[in-house]
């Protein structure tokens, strides 16, 4: 019997899970994904936004306001790439000029600082590439990109370092309410737990429908994306947005924090949850979006082609809280955009929930927040001699376009939660993340997982379960 059982191990559900292993608690984290991150928070735009967007006195505005801050800390203390590059909202025409003071209104009353509405002359002097067509851009300093798989992956690991457990390809099919609390069936095996924190996402309303009335529904959006080669880098520096309109934000031009530029999002309703495919329609519409904020843009020098699922709640505002018929159960849900933002305050109030709800939280005196990474390349020269002389594998670049070595790869297959596929390697230290997408270096990431975890080559599996990249020998 568990204390807490987490549903979803996406962003949210690992940020609560490193919260909550903060404390003398039984705990586990359960994802039907053959890895974390496998849903939402792998495929979205990486922006830790401002928090000028959502309305005041909504849950997005103030976990967004607080959650924005804590990211500089956090990523410190995870070893996650994070970068303050500050934002544009960019406005064309007058009507688009008052838009953007309802924004600086409603960011003031957010409690964002920074803010400012400048002239084209200011938008270029620090987005040369911009459309000098525009009349007016609001500034938000406070924004900015963020590796948002890999701090899941460190996040859901510093849970994982102090104590908690997890469980992958474990699909919950149904939830039994018991004496004690609550019982997940899943043809893994069931799980029980006094306390049930259901963060899944997209499926966030039929976990909900599986223990109580329905109250809420998720609608799932697609957004579709264009990732451009570092050979675009120079176009951006920061982000640029639309001015935002009932569909949301708009599709946007951003800078990443390793140096791509990201195009997109659209936001289309897609009744399949699980659709990530990517279709000419929306990705002309991504094109004539982007080409309006920087006109120089081309998506000639595209590397990949991406789309995610998020969910849009029918409350139009995040779902954080404990289901009136079912004590103990809390809900997490319609987590959309500012969600990844908000994740390390959304734990914090679930934490607080938690609490309320009779669970009893004792804080650990050995608990440690720190996740180190070594990153080859970011290394002095001198320190990369002596690593490479206490282990020569960080002496063999495999990836040659991101210049990965085979002992950040090896050292991936070996940690808390080990990466046991191409994608995890992928997610967690990029190998085919760069201009060939793994044309070169996939085959020898393939054979070094085959080595490192005694398997056959045919076992090594693309990223979910089923997703077989060799069959056998054909001579």
């Amino acid at each position: 019997m568990y204390d807490i059982a987490i549903i979803g191990a996406g962003v949210i559900g690992a940020a609560i899970a490193r919260e909550l292993s903060r404390y003398q608690l039984k705990l586990i984290v359960v994802d039907k994904g053959n890895d974390v991150c496998a849903g939402t928070s792998k495929a979205n735009s990486s922006i830790v936004h401002a928090g000028y967007d959502p309305e005041p006195g909504t849950l997005m505005a103030k976990l967004n306001s607080q959650g924005n801050p804590m990211f500089d800390k956090l990523c410190k203390e995870l070893s996650v790439p994070f970068n303050r590059c500050g934002s544009f909202v960019v406005a064309f025409t007058d009507e688009q000029v008052e838009t953007l003071k309802v924004l600086l209104e409603r960011g003031k009353k957010n409690g964002i600082p920074g803010l400012e509405i400048v002239d084209v002359k200011k938008l270029l002097e620090k987005e040369p590439a911009a459309s000098p067509e525009a009349k007016a851009a609001l500034y938000a300093p406070t924004a900015g990109v963020v590796d948002p798989m890999l701090l899941t992956t460190a996040l859901m690991e510093n849970a994982v370092m102090n104590g908690a457990d997890y469980k992958l390809n474990y699909k919950v099919e149904s939830i039994d309410k018991t004496e004690s609390g609550y019982k997940i069936n899943s043809a893994s095996g069931p799980v029980e737990a006094k306390c049930v924190i259901n963060a899944a996402g997209v499926y966030s309303d039929i976990i909900h429908n599986m223990i109580a009335a329905p109250d809420f529904s998720i609608t799932p959006k697609i957004g579709q994306y264009f990732l451009l080669d570092k050979s675009e880098n120079d176009k951006i520096q920061s982000v640029l947005f639309p001015c935002p309109d009932k569909n949301g934000k708009g599709i946007l031009v951003a800078r990443s924090v390793h140096g791509n530029v990201i195009l997109g999002p659209t936001s289309d309703v897609d009744q399949d949850r699980d659709d990530t495919g990517t279709t000419d329609e929306a990705l002309n519409r991504v094109r004539q979006g982007c080409s309006k904020l920087v006109p120089t843009i081309t998506t000639r020098n595209c590397i990949r082609n991406f789309a995610g699922m998020r969910a849009e709640p029918s409350t139009g505002d995040f779902i954080i809280r404990e289901v009136k018929d079912a004590p103990k159960f809390i809900d997490v849900a319609g987590i959309k955009s500012p969600g990844l933002s908000a994740a390390p305050a959304i734990a914090l109030y679930v934490v607080d929930l938690v609490k309320n709800c009779g669970i009893k939280l004792e804080a650990k005196k050995d608990f440690n927040p720190i996740v180190k990474r070594t990153i080859f390349m970011e290394l002095s020269p001198d320190e990369q001699a002596a690593l490479v002389k206490k282990d020569p594998r960080y002496g063999r670049i495999i990836c040659r376009c991101e210049r990965i070595t085979e002992g950040e790869i090896v050292d991936e297959i070996h940690r808390p939660i080990p990466a046991v596929t191409l994608d995890a390697i992928k997610r967690r230290c990029r190998p085919g993340m760069g201009r060939c997408q793994g044309g070169f270096c996939g085959p020898k990431v393939h054979e070094i997982l085959a080595r490192e975890l005694g398997c056959e080559w045919k076992d090594i599996v693309l990223d979910k379960k089923g997703s077989y990249i060799l069959t056998g020998k054909t001579k």
